[in-house]
């Protein structure tokens, strides 16, 4: 057969050939027949046609010029006929000789020769019934089938391909030299195979590379079993010669036969060529060489092949093709923009095949498939994750049905570590989404599992894989995209119906156009409405909205359906059912209110609106109005999302319908809850009224004031008269004081430009509350008339808020002063607020916001007082010994490197101080207050420089009204802080989570006994929360993707600025990090308390990440331990200590050992100097040396100590009979330490022996001797001959380590503690292991008469005999056995345990 392989230019490289191969080229042309023979041959005329007369007569017909030989019969006839025809010939074999002239002659005019090559074209002749397969060969080839003619045609073939060392391919429009090789291929019997493959080999020493390239490529398909050994030989000799017939040989010896020996022989020498030039070769060979890689891959070192194959494949140079298209865009030349798009293509389908090469080898070799995700596991930095890896992992889960559970395991784990960022799955859809379109039913299956996760970057994950999934696949995948986002919605879980609607919000957004063909399936969410809160309906009622009227015809039946459903909400006596519809309706108006744009088409076109849709506006504003008139909670609901909807379109609202509601609400806002202000007020209220915080004392004609006291009182009058008052008449409530003031302001704003002059007044005002000097007056209230206070001070401070919110950002300087001015109340009135509410247990404020998150927390903020820690006292001492055994399991299952109970510590700590502190207390009730807009930070820039431009333009009687101090700060910062932990998401680089409420404690240095303790206590405080939102600026997780880095860069040059003033605009991104890096570590002197310590280390950590450096990692680990030298003492001149500080102080821990250069030295350090110079120091005492660890912190340091000791010995690599003398003896210097390390810690046991130490020693004893028998039993097996006292001094030491863990077994089981019991069979179970795989170890180096096993007896932690009924009973028996006894494992008695090794000469005694 013909190859179909397309034609490739002719290698560069073969140029450099020339010169040698003219010298060489005669003697391989040189013929085989003689010039005598020929002219004998050729003699005569009737001589001369002779090879066409016989081809002619046996059914084929030569054709000049383009077209192709014909043929008639059948080939098997042709090639019958032809034979007879030569062997009857009267000059036979003469006549040979004769008819290989004629060919020669014949195939002398390329074009005629070409046609020889290529396939004949069938043909019948008239009258002829032979049938004619509708393929045929070509004419050599079929000449070649012929016995008589195929050596001669052979040598003739073989002596043209000279002919075409030096044409560039293309310029006769044909590869004759593959066309030739071609004719070699699966031919039925070649007399000489031997002869052949040795000329074709010759051949391959004198050719140009492509030629050569076509030659070895051919040889699978042209030689004989028997012949593939050795060409295979030839090949792998051939291979070290050079790499550029590399893509080549590989192939072919990809496709050889050989037999196990061999390949195993050439398998290591030829991959290792193979992986050296993965990195480099061209991206059309890619399959060739991974092919070959994958097909001949062992077992054994599987995972080894796979680690080095992932380092060197990038596909990188795969992406940069579609780059290039992306810019030929703007080229005008079509051919170009032709010539890229081919490129893109050729590069595309280079990739899948690639990835059907890595398929083949996955779907058929078990050992490819499990080294693969082998591979990814062992990778643990984020930048050694590739594109390649999700790839596979998606390969391999929709290719291996019993790799699927793993396959989800590793990604979650790869995605909550960080390792697999969005925007490497990003770029995968974007750039390879034909390679992975064939996987879309395991992407689908594996993002539905994610959004079932808990673990919210999990969950992220998933729902980018949903958007990424509908953007990049074909229709088909788009509506099962859409199909199984409903699914989740009206599954009813609350993970999975936000995450799934801001799904759709996004898609609705960014794809409007394409999500409206599947709005059917959208549409029926609202079938399911009953299960969605306020927030999801807001969210389901813009998408709906936004493919209703993006179209004008298509989206109508959407339009009417979201009618009756709005007209019933709003017509049901359900408050909830109401609130929906005022959210649904605002929506609607929201979408037909948006302007028409003729611009540049970014905003909706809103449809003209006719009379109908006039009226069905109005009606439905008409019905709003009526059924909020009545309740209040329902009214402010209305006027907050109305004003969320002028603040979100902003400026893009068509003004004249934005008036129709307007209007009514200028009127009714000052007619509501504005009067002027009078020295007096008629009324019988609880409190006497009282005008106060009034900033325009100045202005006596026509002051205003907020009614505000009256209207709490008509509102609380009103409740207990059980809504007795006319219900035709509009309920004006306080509650609806700062919804309706926020509309105000925005309306006003946007019908202003931002202007708010005309509501200006509104700023300074005073309200009408009541004397607030409550100190010592609380008691003598009864609890209603506390309760009425707290409201007061609750709607009091939502004004001021809301009022801040409005004029922050005005430019006018007197209004500046004021807005720090109402800063100032609002922390003077919370401060009232907190001693109100410690005297009010069990208060409920009124409602501030009016959505789900403020209805969903009114119960546990009602149990937020005394009541819950009432139930909290409760719930403890009922089940006291329950909690201890909980407290138990939780410490087994914590991991080494976060503390077991930290978030109910965490949690328990907030409560004590709620308790003791009023301040504490308005964290519980943050809901209940207005929410402070990001621009009401602005005002952290007046500072000073504010005040003296107030002093002289306004000349204020008192310098502190336009000075932000401390509280306000410490205000502001707070909300902030709060703002941004919960928007967001967190990178890798958290390590424990911070405290949701800043309190303020007193912390500080001991060298200044005057200090001002409650200064201290703000500027202190004011400092963690600054650290605090750096750091949550800084961990933010969408700094990984490409499209932010712009911000991050930003954010770094602020830092910059400070030590390289105008210098930093255009420094790399690596080094504004070592600069803001060096900036903040200049901190470090001035941190006052340990929090804030801890706080400038994570933030220190957060930014080094990007990436992480060697000197980096040296600052870091210098100031965790600086830090943890350091004595933190509060300013009363207590230690600190609590939960709190145990939490930190473990992470710095952390910090410290996981930096460091020398982690087994570190560990060392403390263990040998700190643990004793604390054992020395009195009770209350600590180390002189790291005066963090003390009595009380012993066990977090011993914790960390002991993981991080577990976890560094998983990092000496295993022993290898391969390693040199040199390897194996660093390897055991290492493991010595490490071992020293741990028989150190063991033994602390006996003076710091309470339970969590006890539970922790059980537990990472147990990971070490596991650890010690997987990695470094191995390391002894071979180095045992070479290094055998360091190996006996191991063990030794070792032993000591492990019976002391026995003692700690037998001290377990004589206190029946249950959490420390539980860890006793699986230590045993390792120690006996430990045991016999010692024994092993000399069995393999010829000493097993070296080793005996004895019968331990069960010691406590002293080394005192624990006596038992069976032990007594024994003791004679094993005190005098002479001989060894050993035991079988799992056999020993509750009182024994087999314990004991040693090396040769050494052997290990029966007990202690």
């Amino acid at each position: 057969m013909v190859s179909k392989r397309k034609l490739s230019k002719t290698d560069t490289s073969g140029e450099g050939c020339k010169t040698d191969l003219l010298s060489r080229c005669p003697e391989t042309k040189k013929s085989r027949i003689s010039d005598k023979e020929k002219t004998a041959a050729c003699a005569g005329v009737e001589n001369e046609g002779i090879f066409e007369e016989l081809l002619r007569t046996s059914g084929i017909i030569l054709k000049a010029g383009e077209g192709q030989n014909e043929i008639a019969v059948d080939q098997m006839a042709f090639q019958k006929k032809l034979c007879l025809a030569l062997e009857k010939h009267p000059t036979y074999p003469g006549v040979v000789k004769q008819f290989i002239c004629g060919l020669e002659s014949h195939i002398k005019d390329r074009n005629q020769f070409k046609n020889c090559l290529l396939p004949c074209t069938p043909i019948r002749t008239e009258g002829s019934r032979t049938l004619v397969h509708s393929y045929c060969e070509s004419l050599i080839k079929l000449l070649l089938g012929i016995k008589i003619l195929q050596p001669a045609v052979i040598t003739l073939l073989l002596e043209k391909i000279p002919e075409f060392f030096f044409d560039i391919v293309g310029t006769f429009g044909t590869n004759f030299p593959r066309l030739i090789i071609n004719q070699f291929k699966w031919l039925d019997k070649v007399l000489d195979s031997q002869d052949l493959v040795k000329k074709l080999m010759q051949m391959v020493g004198v050719s140009p590379v492509p030629i050569q390239h076509d030659i070895i490529t051919s040889l699978p398909e042209i030689l004989e079993d028997s012949q593939q050994s050795e060409v295979a030989r030839e090949l792998s000799c051939l291979l070290k010669q050079g790499r550029r017939l590399t893509v080549p040989i590989l192939d072919a010896l990809s496709r050889l036969d050989l037999d196990a020996g061999l390949l195993a022989e050439l398998s290591s020498q030829v991959r290792q060529s193979a992986m050296t030039i993965v990195p480099s070769v061209k991206l059309e060979d890619l399959p060739v060489v991974v092919k070959f890689i994958l097909h001949n891959v062992k077992a054994a070192d599987a995972v080894e092949v796979i680690s080095d194959l992932r380092k060197s494949l990038d596909l990188s140079s795969c992406v940069l093709p579609l780059q290039i298209l992306g810019s030929q865009k703007k080229l005008k030349s079509q051919v170009q923009a032709s010539s890229s798009m081919s490129q893109v293509t050729t590069s595309q389908n280079c990739v899948k095949l690639l990835f059907d090469v890595i398929k083949l080898a996955v779907r058929f070799q078990k050992d490819v498939s499990e080294a693969w995700i082998k591979a990814i596991e062992n990778s643990t930095s984020a930048p050694d994750h590739k594109v390649l890896d999700l790839i596979v992992l998606l390969l391999i889960h929709s290719t291996n049905t019993k790799n699927r559970k793993q396959i989800e395991k590793v990604l979650r784990s790869k995605i909550r570590l960080g390792c697999m960022p969005e925007q490497l799955m990003q770029n995968a859809f974007q750039n390879h989404s034909m390679v992975i379109k064939d996987f879309f039913t395991s992407i689908l299956a594996l993002a539905q599992m994610f959004l079932h996760s808990a673990h919210p970057a999990v969950v992220s994950f998933g729902s980018c894989m949903y958007k990424q999934a509908f953007a990049a696949f074909d229709s088909y995948c788009q509506q099962e995209v859409v199909t199984a986002l409903v699914t989740h919605i009206c599954s009813g879980s609350e993970t999975e119906l936000d995450i799934s609607l801001d799904v759709l919000t996004d898609l609705v957004t960014l794809h409007t156009s394409l999500l409206m063909r599947y709005a059917t399936f959208v549409k029926t969410i609202l079938d399911s409405t009953q299960k969605l809160n306020p927030c999801q309906i807001r969210k389901l009622f813009y998408i709906l909205s936004t493919l209703a009227f993006s179209q004008r015809q298509e989206g109508s039946y959407i339009q009417d359906d979201m009618h009756m459903v709005i007209r019933k909400w709003l017509s049901s006596t359900v408050p909830n059912h109401k609130q929906m519809g005022i959210i649904g309706a605002v929506s609607m108006i929201g979408s037909v209110a948006l302007k028409r744009n003729e611009g540049d088409g970014s905003l909706l076109e809103r449809p003209e609106l006719n009379s109908e849709r006039d009226g069905q506006l109005s009606t439905l504003l008409d019905l709003v109005g009526f059924c909020c008139e009545q309740t209040p909670e329902v009214l402010a609901l209305y006027y907050d999302e109305l004003a969320n909807l002028i603040e979100k379109q902003k400026g893009n609202l068509d003004l004249q319908l934005l008036e129709e509601f307007g209007k009514s609400l200028v009127e009714d806002f000052p007619s509501d809850f504005v009067v002027d202000l009078n020295p007096t007020v008629d009324g019988s209220f609880f409190f006497p009224v009282k005008s106060l915080y009034n900033l325009d004392e100045d202005e006596s004609q026509g002051a205003i004031a907020i009614n505000l006291l009256p209207l709490v009182s008509q509102s609380e009058l009103g409740r207990v008269t059980d809504g007795m008052s006319n219900q035709s008449k509009r309920v004006v409530s306080p509650i609806c004081l700062s919804p309706s003031f926020r509309l105000l302001r925005l309306y006003t704003g946007e019908q202003n430009s931002g202007s708010l002059e005309e509501i200006d007044a509104l700023l300074g005002c005073p309200l009408y509350l009541t004397d607030l000097e409550v100190e010592g007056k609380l008691d003598s209230l009864s609890k209603q008339e506390r309760e009425f206070l707290c409201s007061l001070l609750f709607y009091a401070l939502n004004w001021f808020r809301e009022v801040v919110n409005a004029f922050c950002e005005q430019q006018d300087t007197e209004m500046k002063g004021k807005v720090l001015t109402r800063l100032q109340n609002i922390t003077e009135l919370q401060t009232v607020l907190g001693k109100c509410l410690a005297a009010t247990p069990g208060y409920v404020p009124p409602p501030a916001t009016f959505d789900s998150e403020a209805l969903e927390a009114v119960p546990s903020i009602n149990a937020a007082g005394p009541v819950r820690k009432r139930n909290g006292r409760k719930k403890k001492t009922d089940g006291s010994k329950a909690g201890a055994a909980d407290r138990s399991q939780a410490d087994d299952s914590s991991g080494g490197n976060q503390p077991d109970t930290e978030l109910s510590e965490l949690e328990k700590t907030a409560a004590e101080r709620e308790a003791g502190n009023p301040m504490a207390q308005l964290q519980s009730y943050r809901l209940y207050f207005r929410e402070l807009d990001l621009e009401v930070f602005t005002v952290l820039h007046c500072g000073l420089l504010t005040k003296s431009v107030l002093d002289t333009e306004m000349h204020t009687e008192t310098r502190e009204v336009v000075q932000l101090g401390p509280a306000e700060l410490c205000f502001l910062l707070d909300d902030l802080c709060w703002k941004l932990e919960h928007v967001l998401t967190p990178g890798s680089t958290r390590r424990v989570p911070f405290p949701k409420a800043i309190v303020i404690q007193n912390r500080g240095v001991e060298d200044d006994p005057e200090l001002n303790i409650q200064e201290h206590q703000l500027m202190s405080s004011c400092y963690q929360q600054l650290l605090l939102t750096f750091h949550s600026l800084f961990a933010w997780n969408g700094f990984s993707h490409l499209e932010n880095t712009d911000l991050l860069r930003s954010a770094l040059q602020v830092l910059a600025d400070r030590l390289k003033p105008g210098e930093t605009e255009f420094l790399l991104l690596e080094e504004l990090i070592s600069e803001s890096f060096h900036y903040l570590l200049n901190f470090h002197q001035s941190v006052p308390s340990f929090q804030c310590a801890f706080m400038l280390t994570q933030l220190l950590i957060a930014i080094a990440e990007k990436p992480m450096a060697g000197w980096k990692k040296e600052k870091m680990a210098s100031l965790a331990k600086q830090f943890l030298c350091q004595s933190w003492v509060k300013p009363s001149g207590d230690r600190e200590r609590g939960s709190q500080f145990n939490s930190a102080l473990h992470t710095l821990i952390c910090v410290y050992l996981e930096h460091t250069d020398d982690i087994l030295k570190a560990i060392e350090e403390i263990s040998s100097v700190g643990v004793p110079e604390l054992i020395k120091s009195a009770k209350d005492g600590c180390s002189s040396t790291y005066p963090t660890l003390s009595r009380q912190t012993f066990p977090v340091f011993f914790r960390v100590m002991m993981a991080q000791l577990e976890s560094s010995v998983k990092n000496i690599p295993a022993g290898k009979p391969s390693d040199s003398s040199e390897v194996q003896l660093e390897k055991l210097l290492r493991w010595n330490i490490a071992v020293r390390n741990f028989h150190i810690l063991v033994n602390l046991v006996k003076v710091f022996d309470s339970r969590p130490v006890l539970s922790i020693c059980l537990k990472y004893g147990r990971l070490f001797v596991e650890a010690f028998l997987k990695l470094a039993m191995p390391l002894l097996d071979y180095s045992f001959k070479k290094h055998r006292d360091d190996v006996q001094s191991l063990l030794k030491t070792l032993q000591l380590s492990t019976r002391q863990l026995h003692h700690m077994c037998g001290h377990s089981k004589i206190r029946q503690d249950l959490g420390l019991t539980n860890h006793v069979p699986l230590l045993k179970k390792s120690l006996e292991q430990f045991v016999y795989r010692v024994k092993a170890m000399l069995a393999f180096n010829h000493c097993q008469e070296a080793f005996w096993v004895g019968i331990l007896k069960n010691r406590d932690l002293q080394g005192e005999e624990i006596l038992s009924q069976a032990s007594e009973g024994r003791d004679s028996d094993e005190d005098s056995a002479e001989s060894p006894a050993e035991e079988p494992s799992g056999s020993g008695t509750e009182a024994s345990d087999e314990d004991g090794a040693a090396g040769p000469g050494a052997p290990s005694p029966t007990g202690p």
